[in-house]
């Protein structure tokens, strides 16, 4: 008994010290460099190489913390308010000029309009009557100017037809003063310029004791509806040339 005993102390003390010998063994191994390789390891010291973009790319970003910094800070922010502001109010200022613009155009075209309507509302009225004006000219022109004579004998021989002449006379100029006021009124172009815009040539002939292009005989007499051509007349035109 005594004996197992002090084997089992003897193989357990043979053990740990091998163990001893072994964590003696492993500790040594980095200590195989030479002096010098220790020396530098131990006073060189370890240097870390930075590249120039990532200097640069430092440097930006402090100075884009530093702006965005000031562009925070409340006074920036105030002037940025008091700049969005004022381009507000100039757009409303801009759009009310154009709407108040806008607004006196229409007025304008309105009233002009207006003014047309109210001045050439009778223009269709206006055609349909220049003709009845014109049979009262032709039934005067249809009296002879010798049976209109003043002298006693025809005066009482022709008294109904004198009457009747002076008649239709007083009723064709109270007519043509009547459309007058309402902006029809009559013109007769004789030895006027020839104007295409208000004449209509009906037949040219060459009269050499006459103006070239002058009207010299009326035809049929022109209206004018608030002096805008309503019925242009119809003339004989000089042509020397």
């Amino acid at each position: 008994m005594l004996r197992q005993t002090v084997s089992a102390a003897s193989r357990a003390l043979s053990a740990t010290a091998r163990l001893g010998a072994q964590r003696q063994t492993i500790f040594r191994a980095p200590s195989s460099q030479t002096p010098l390789v220790a020396a530098v390891q131990t006073i060189a010291p370890r240097t870390r190489w930075y590249s120039a973009e990532a200097a640069k790319e430092n440097g930006e970003g402090a100075k884009t913390a530093e702006g965005e910094a000031e562009a925070e800070s409340p006074e920036a922010v105030l002037k940025t308010q008091l700049e969005a502001k004022e381009a507000e109010v100039k757009d409303f200022k801009d759009r009310y000029l154009r709407s108040v613009a806008d607004f006196r155009n229409l007025q304008d075209r309105t009233a002009r309009e207006m003014k047309a309507a109210r001045d050439f509302a009778i223009q269709k009225f206006a055609k349909d009557l220049v003709e009845s004006v014109d049979n009262f000219e032709r039934a005067l022109t249809m009296v002879p100017e010798e049976k209109l004579k003043s002298e006693a004998e025809s005066a009482e021989h022709n008294k109904d037809l004198i009457s009747l002449h002076e008649g239709l006379k007083m009723t064709e100029t109270i007519l043509l003063q009547t459309l007058k006021k309402h902006g029809l009124e009559r013109f007769d172009p004789n030895g006027e310029v020839f104007n295409p815009n208000e004449h209509e040539a009906t037949f040219m002939t060459p009269m050499p004791d006459k103006d070239h292009n002058s009207v010299f005989h009326t035809q049929v007499k022109g209206f004018k509806l608030n002096g805008r051509i309503l019925r242009p007349a119809k003339v004989g035109v000089v042509k020397n040339r």
